[in-house]
Parts: C-alpha cells; structure tokens; sequence
C-alpha cells in the first residue's frame, strides 16, 4: 500500500492531535473529572462501563505525568475522500510487531524496488519507543529494567509479542514471572528477585492486578496497582486507558477538541449516536438497516442489515435493555485496494491501522503502518493474528531516505540496559523441557528407524534379523511406553505383523508416547521460546513440523495402504531427514547460542534424558542374554550412532564387553553414558545455587550427577558383561541405580529452579534488603 508524503503529512497531523486529545480525555477522566464537572460528558457515558476503573484514580502513569505513551488508530477512506478513523487503539500497540515482519519480508523480497522507492524506514519510530519507555522509570538509566508482559503463547497475539521483544531487546515475561513485594514488581529469575521499573503490557486492563480488578485472572501479578501508586513502577499503557476506545466518545470528539485544543478535528469519525441519550437511541431503533452497531465493551461491529427477523429483535431488546452500552454509526464502506489473487488483481476492502509514541511534547509517528485487507470481497477485514491478510505500508519521500539502525552508536548507552542477561525460571524450564523432549524424539526416531531398517533389507541373514526385529519392537514399546505394543495384550499378532502399530508409534498425535505426540511437545516448548530461539533453528523446527505433517496428510489420503512397501519406506525417509533436523539443531545450539544460564539448562535437559534413554534401551535389550547378542549389540550400537566407533577400534565382530565399554565408560563418546554425566556434572555446577555455597556438599543436584557418574566410572565391562541365568545382573544392578537417581535428579532441579516458593522468594527478598542496609 503506497502513500506519497504530502498526503502522509497531513494524516500525520491528524493523528497527532488526535493522540493529543485522547491523552488530555484520559487524564481528565483519571483526575480532576472537568469533563464530567462541565457537562461535556454525561457521567453515565463513563461510570456504566467496565472498562472505567476507579481504582486507577489519581494514579500518576509516570515521572512526566503524561497518561498516553502509545496510540493507534484504524483508518479508513470515505466515498468522499476523506480519512476517518473507525477506532482509536491504547491498550497495547496490536499489529505493530506485524507491520515491522511485514517490513523486514518485503525489504528483503523487493530490496531494489525497496531502495529506489525511497521508502521512509521505521527505525526512528521504535527507537523513539525505546526512548520513551526508559524515560517512564523512576529509576536511573543504568538500573532500570524493562520487561513485555504477554498473556502466553496461547495468545494469538504471541508471535507479535516474542517478535517485538526479541527486536528492542526487552525480556519476555508472563503474570506468573513477576512477584510484588513490599510496593515494588519484581521479576523471578534464576538469580533472585530482579526489580522491574516499566512493564509493557499486552494484556487486558483487568487481568494486570488479580489483587485489585479481576480475581479470576492468571495473566498479571497481585499488587501492580499498588506498586504504580507507589511510584515504584510504570506500566504502558495505564492500566484503566481502555475507557477512551469506547465507541460512544466518537459522538463528543469534535466538541472535546475545541474545549481541550481550541481546534477542529482533523480526523473525524463517522457519524456516532450514543444509545444512553434518549433521542439518539430512538434515531438508531429507526434506523438499524443502515447503521453499524457496536458494543461499548467490545471492537466487534454489528451489521443489522445482514441480522434475520429473530436476531434483529434480540438485537433491538438488547438495545433497550441495556442502552448505555451501545452505539450506532453511520456505514462508512472502507476503501479498497488491490490485491493478486488467482493470478489476477481483484478489489478488496482495507484499514489501515497507524501507530503513534509519546515523544517529549509531541508524538512520533510511525510512517506507514499495517494494512490488513478483507479476505473475501464481502467480508469484514480481520485481525492479523486471527489469519487476516495484510500488507506493508510505504510512505514514499521525494528524496533519497537515510538508512537508520535502531541500533545507533549515540543510543548504544541507553538501549543495552532492557535484558541484562537475566534468566526468568519459566523460561528456564522451557529450555529445559526442550532439551529433554529434543533427545527423547531422536532417541525414538533412531529406534523406529532401525526397526523400519530391518523390516525393509531383503539380505540372506534373514532369520536372524526376524529375531533381533522382536527385541527392537518390544524397545520401542518399553522406550515410548506405548503399551499394551509388542510387549502387552495381543502382542504376538502385532509381532507378527507391527507395520500399523509402528506408523501408530509414528505419526499418531493423540496417542501419548507416540514420536508425534512427542514432537508437540517439543514444538510448544519452542513456542513458548519465541524471544530466544535464533531464526535458524526456529527453521528447523518450522521444517520438522511441516516434514510431520506432510507425512501424516499422505497416510491420511483415501486408497493408501498402510502397511505397504511403499508407506515404510516413505516413513524411513522422513525418519532420515528428522535426524538430520536434530543434527542440525544440536549444532546450531553448541555453535550459535551464548553459553549462558539458558543454554545450560537446555544442555542439562538433554544429557539428563539422553542418559535416561540410553539406560531404558540397554535394559530392554541387553540385560537379558539372547543367541542373537551379536547382531542385537549391532542394531544397538547403531541406534546409539556408535557403529562406527566400534568397527575402527576392535575391527572384530560384536562383543559385549566392547560394546558396553563404548556405550557407558568411554567419556570421548558424545553418546556414552559417562560422557552425558560428566558434562551434566559440570554444568549444574555453573548454574546458580539456592544456596550460599556452590561446591558439592551444599548442592543436591551436583551430588546426584556426580553419585551416577562415579557408579558408572566404577563398574567393570566384565562383570557388566558377564551373565547369570540368562541375565547380565551386574548390568542390571548399574541399570537399575541409574534408573533411581536420574529421575530424583530431574525432581530436584524442578524442585530448586522451575518452582519458586513463597519461602525462596522471601528469603532472597530478605537477603538482598540486609545487603543493602
């Protein structure tokens, strides 16, 4: 969508006035109620709302007293040329993380047209976001810390959320990250509580303080109100600012402008009547086919003219039932644009959403916006993060445009202060969980891909590879607990014939256990690390989600046989090309992530459950002795991409004992036992204590590693190997003390870093203030 800059000017004047007059509104309603006073208001018009909050009266929003630090608004073109704006947006900037992808898309797309377009750039605008939300602390430049606030990646906003605070360098949280103590929001980290000065939020106005407006909400923290009237915190925009986008203030703007500006508006609404006033509601029950009604609470419109007999007089009840909470408008048909579709340009309907920050005595403007255009041509536009389409926004200059970084080296003082590096428990957790979910898929994946292996080699050592195929089917149902499988009821049959029962293990999502069941979890851990994931191995993730799903679509189609020649060997390739995606990430994690906190918790996830993995195949199937050990050792060690390690050092058929060696004791091997406890040894010690102390005897978590790693350190490959009544007991016996201190492990560490009790809390809290004082 082009704009030329003589006609931005002017919408640029426009909206700052009207951010002005919406910024001056909401103070007044907040403090000395003028408005109201003077009968430019009807009370009624404020007080009868939900979205006004008492308790946010006489609240100062920040140390320049000013309320609006951002503004949006909806703009459309009426049949006479001229913009309206069809809403006006405070709560949180919505669509400007989408306006700045579609940015960064489109600029890489079309760099030539891009560059010669003289396009102006969007830099300047987040910088001056940057600018303003340090200018809100209370706190000095280099103490204070500024965090985004999201409701989670159930959002359909989350993407947005993660994007934008992945480009300014904010920390991410969630209502569950930060903690309010003695007047003052905190944010929980692995370090102790981390006081928080600005909050950006991006959640509803009565979720943010579940002490004070809503009790039933788990997306803010207890106590934030308190926190903002203490001058201990500011949060953007004020919690309670969601009052002015009320539909109904659309009717008093022009009137207001004069009173507050001295000035008419320059960009209006569409004609508005307020229900609550008698003569106003009568015009609108006289006029429903050809007015919008809108909801006071809600962004929704209601087109009457498309209403049958029966919802028209729901609507008209409503109406007078409840009258203060509706609006009419005039219909103002939204101009449109065009779009390629079908390989032909068509027409179709577009609002242009504009977004403004606070700067100093003004208000900058971000020079373009988003365009989001209407699906279908009869269809309402839709919100970007509800599937809606959209397009960048060009404001062209007449002249070359500076190229701006929003990393400019006068604003590099100020802009590194907004993520110090701090780690949230949660994300922690998260980091964790993706580690272990990692290696547990790739542990499945190079199990089923043996298995699949050995059902589709046609060689003339048939009779034993049909033999060590049973073990590894009885593996997989042990390793993906997927039970009754090839170990439970109706096992033989399935024995007999497993290909349905292995695509199930496969590709079947619902069944717990599953590798696809799996994979979900593995790819909601990534979601819920937008903000830390780099683009390249969210590329491998988005590849291994789109290779699933291709192949449970191909199963799914009508007439493919599941259990034909064709499917196997569909399914092996697309095992093939998923441990390439986690060889891909595994690198890309040692070689492209810092090696800080976070990474070490996805380092400490990954030995913990590759250790755990290793210790449930060998016990499925080497502990007992079998005629067939040789060639089951060979799958074994295949599995575990040790084959060729073996046949370089020993160049002998499979033993045991050698096989054992390779597989537990030897610490070169990225896939022994020893080698995964050693490093889990060492990087618990690198993460913080709970404790005052961080050598081993205050350190529950490091004792544990280090207890498995010296069992395993103790044991002799001979006695390991050795067996007794067709069973390796010694092997058992390592197996089964593994098998007791690992998972206590893992309980530990959820217990010391992912669950951070009231008792934690308060006694870092404790700590810090004695320090201090």
């Amino acid at each position: 969508h082009l704009i030329a800059s003589d006609e931005w000017r002017e919408i640029e004047r426009g909206l700052q006035q009207r951010a002005e007059l919406m910024n001056l509104i909401l103070t007044d309603l907040y403090g000395p109620r003028e408005l109201l006073r003077k009968n430019l208001l009807p009370p009624e018009l404020i007080f009868s709302q939900n979205a006004f909050l008492p308790q946010c009266s006489d609240i100062e929003p920040g140390p320049d007293k000013r309320f609006l630090s951002l503004y949006a608004a909806d703009l459309s073109r009426a049949p006479d040329g001229s913009l309206v704006v069809l809403q006006d947006r405070v709560r949180a900037p919505l669509g400007v993380g989408y306006a700045l992808e579609n940015r960064m898309v489109l600029s890489r797309v079309l760099p030539s047209v891009f560059r010669d377009s003289n396009v102006h750039r969007l830099a300047l605008f987040f910088r001056a976001l940057r600018s303003r939300l340090a200018e809100l602390a209370w706190r000095p430049h280099d103490e204070q810390r500024i965090v985004m606030l999201s409701p989670g990646p159930r959002s359909e906003g989350y993407f947005e959320h993660a994007y934008l605070a992945k480009y300014l360098g904010y920390t991410l949280v969630e209502g569950a990250d930060l903690t309010v103590r003695d007047g003052r929001a905190w944010l929980k980290t692995l370090d102790g509580l981390q006081p928080v000065d600005v909050i950006l939020r991006w959640i509803n106005d009565s979720s943010c303080d579940p002490l004070e407006l809503n009790a039933g909400s788990h997306l803010g923290s207890a106590g934030l109100l308190q926190a903002v009237r203490l001058r201990n915190l500011t949060v953007v925009n004020p919690i309670g600012c969601s009052i002015i986008e009320n539909q109904a203030l659309h009717a008093y703007l022009p009137k207001l402008a004069k009173h507050f500006l001295g000035e008419s508006l320059l960009l209006p609404s569409p004609q508005t009547y307020w229900c609550g006033l008698a003569q106003e509601r009568d015009h609108v029950l006289a006029n429903l086919d050809r007015l919008l009604i809108h909801e006071t609470s809600r962004a929704e419109r209601i087109h009457p003219a498309t209403l049958s007999a029966e919802q028209l007089k729901q609507l008209r009840q409503n109406i007078l039932a409840n009258p203060n909470h509706y609006v009419g408008q005039d219909d103002c048909p939204c101009s449109t644009t065009p779009v390629l579709l079908d390989n032909t340009l068509q027409a179709r309907s577009f609002v242009l959403r504009t977004f403004l920050v606070s700067s100093q005595n003004d208000y900058t403007v971000l020079p373009g916006g988003l365009t989001r255009v209407a699906t279908a041509p009869d269809d309402p536009v839709e919100a970007v993060q509800y599937g809606g389409i959209s397009k960048d926004t060009w404001v062209l200059a007449s002249e070359p445009v500076r190229q701006v970084s929003l990393l400019s080296s006068q604003d590099s003082g100020l802009y590194t202060l907004g993520d110090r590096g701090e780690l949230p428990s949660r994300v922690a957790e998260s980091l964790f969980w993706l580690g272990r979910y990692a290696e547990r898929a790739d542990s499945v994946i190079r199990l089923l891909r043996a298995v699949f292996l050995n059902l589709l080699q046609t060689d003339s050592d048939q009779n034993v590879d049909s033999n060590c195929l049973h073990y590894l089917l009885q593996a997989v149902t042990q390793l993906t607990e997927t039970y009754p499988g090839f170990v439970g009821d109706g096992a033989a049959e399935r024995l007999a014939n497993p290909d349905q029962e292995l695509l199930s293990i496969f590709l079947d999502k619902t069944r717990s256990g599953s590798l696809a069941h799996t994979l979900q979890g593995l790819l909601y851990s990534v979601s819920t690390l937008r903000d830390r994931i780099s683009p390249d191995i969210w590329r491998v993730f988005n590849d291994i989600d789109e290779g699933l799903q291709e192949i449970q679509q191909q199963r799914s189609k009508p007439g493919l046989s599941t259990t034909d020649s064709e499917m196997l060997n569909t399914a092996l390739d697309e095992l093939n090309r998923l441990v390439t995606n986690f060889a891909a990430f595994s690198g890309l994690a040692m070689d492209s992530m810092t090696h800080g906190q976070g990474w070490r918790f996805l380092m400490i996830g990954r030995r913990l459950e590759r250790a755990q993995q290793l210790a449930h195949l060998l016990r499925a199937t080497v502990v007992n002795v079998t005629e067939h050990d040789s060639a089951l050792l060979e799958y074994i060690l295949l599995i575990c991409d040790s084959l060729m390690t073996y046949r370089r050092r020993y160049r002998s058929a499979v033993n045991t004992q050698a096989a054992l060696d390779i597989l537990l004791l030897d610490e070169a091997n990225p896939r022994a036992m020893s080698y995964q406890l050693r490093h889990l040894e060492a990087d618990l010690l690198q993460i913080p204590s709970d404790t005052t102390g961080s050598s081993y005897q205050h350190r529950r978590d490091s004792r544990l590693a280090l207890q498995a790693l010296t069992c395993v350190r103790l044991a002799q490959t001979d006695q390991l190997a050795s067996a007794s009544d067709g069973e390796r007991v010694q092997l058992a016996a390592l197996l089964d003390e593994l098998d007791h201190i690992l998972p206590e492990l893992s309980n530990t560490l959820t217990g010391t870093y992912f669950i951070l009790t009231e008792q934690r809390q308060l006694g870092r809290l404790e700590q810090d203030q004695r320090e201090q004082g």
